[in-house]
């Protein structure tokens, strides 16, 4: 789950299916009681018809909150890091970055790098499409040094310019949390 909507589908299944919960957090169910591994089956099965699995180990669930906490940081205008994203997943998480970086690329088969930088093109092209600010407001709005290095960036993701994709390709974004789903 990397979303608070992922929270609350997962939720709605619990509810639907009867099953009496203490919390739902990220990664995470709290039941109130034991269940028979036949309705976690079931349970799990309804999960898989909404695009979600059972994270069987906390080594997932570690790179779950790795996505969250990444696409959290795009909930406001402006992408303010004060610390740098290896000490604030480490914090998040309670585990050595570089451990964390491994899990995730052998995980997610790309680095928290490069999820990140798909998050940071995703957002732009939102607000490209949207038409809320201009190229050079976005790059410094997601954090870049200037606007040649974010237009590279962009080209290199996307294979099109900011410019070019503000004029011809508007339609083709993802959400944020659809990034992280394999």
């Amino acid at each position: 789950m990397v979303c608070p909507r992922c929270i609350m589908a997962v939720e709605a299944v619990l509810n639907e299916m009867g099953i009496s919960y203490r919390q739902v957090r990220l990664g995470a169910v709290e039941f109130a009681r034991e269940f028979p591994p036949s309705r976690i089956k079931q349970f799990e099965k309804k999960l898989l018809e909404l695009g979600f699995s059972i994270a069987k180990s906390r080594e997932l669930v570690w790179v779950e909150t790795v996505k969250y906490t990444l696409i959290q940081l795009f909930e406001n205008e402006s992408l303010e890091l004060h610390v740098p994203i290896s000490v604030l997943l480490s914090e998040k998480t309670n585990v050595d970055y570089s451990r964390l970086s491994q899990l995730f690329s052998n995980s997610q088969g790309k680095t928290i790098e490069q999820y990140f930088i798909e998050l940071k093109i995703e957002k732009a092209k939102e607000w490209l499409s949207l038409e809320l600010y201009n190229i050079s407001q976005i790059a410094w709005k997601l954090g870049y040094g200037s606007v040649q290095y974010f237009s590279a960036q962009f080209k290199k993701v996307t294979g099109q310019t900011p410019s070019e994709y503000k004029k011809f390709s508007k339609k083709d974004r993802k959400s944020l949390d659809s990034l992280g789903q394999q």
